[in-house]
């Protein structure tokens, strides 16, 4: 959440679409779900209006006239840790795994239902930050397994004393991990825990997500030392 001087308590959302009708009725939808929304119609102003903003949610179109969205999404995962939903037209798998491998935490394809939209986000800032809430009160807010430490407080993650830089969506996926260490995950309950949703978008989503956690922690798929892969269920964390 924003604060600051001349800053208000409502979150802040960047709308980086070169479509002004679409651009418009993003405004509009992120306004009413109670953000402060503004746009952006090309990369480079969306990439300036970030680093200004600070937004705690940014909505990204896949193709912009300067930038291709997936590099605009590379650069701002350099700075910022907000939420990234990617927006195309097209409906290629490849794009939207790239698009969560680069650091989006969502994706959707055009044309969109504005309530889906609300949904989605809605789901996304729903997610607990401190502990799980079927946790009983006063879960620990550090969690440690080895030499990799979770800070939920300051949502810090370090690993042999080394911090280790999270998107949102694999910082919560490694808190739920190590909330419940080699508990077996089926991906659509790994989903719902995360999301605090239903909607699991496919099980690629979680995969990708998961990947780039892996990468993250130096971890491999055929060789894990924290995520395991459980054939034909999902996943297991613990070394």
């Amino acid at each position: 959440m924003t604060t600051g001087a001349g800053a208000t308590d409502r979150r802040i959302a960047l709308v980086i679409e070169d479509a002004p009708d679409i651009c418009l009725l993003l405004c509009d939808t992120l306004r009413q779900a109670g953000f402060d929304a503004s746009g952006a119609g090309t990369g480079t102003q969306g990439l300036e209006q970030a680093h200004r903003l600070q937004p705690d949610l940014v909505t990204l179109d896949l193709t912009l006239p300067d930038i291709d969205g997936i590099e605009v999404c590379r650069r701002l995962r350099t700075s910022t840790n907000a939420y990234i939903i990617m927006l195309t037209a097209r409906a290629e798998e490849t794009d939207r795994l790239i698009g969560l491998e680069v650091g989006a935490d969502d994706y959707m394809i055009k044309p969109f239902s504005p309530r889906e939209l609300r949904a989605r986000v809605g789901a996304m800032f729903r997610r607990p930050r401190l502990a799980d809430p079927g946790e009983p009160d006063g879960a620990a807010a550090v969690l440690q397994i080895g030499d990799l430490m979770v800070d939920q407080e300051s949502r810090e993650v370090t690993l042999a004393g080394e911090p280790v830089a999270l998107t949102r969506t694999e910082f919560d996926l490694l808190v739920a991990f190590m909330s419940r260490p080699r508990r077996v995950w089926e991906r659509e309950t790994l989903a719902r825990h995360v999301w605090r949703t239903d909607w699991p978008g496919d099980d690629h989503v979680i995969d990708v997500h998961v990947a780039n956690l892996r990468h993250k922690l130096g971890d491999s798929a055929i060789d894990g030392h924290w995520v395991h892969t459980v054939r034909g269920v999902g996943y297991r964390f613990g070394s």
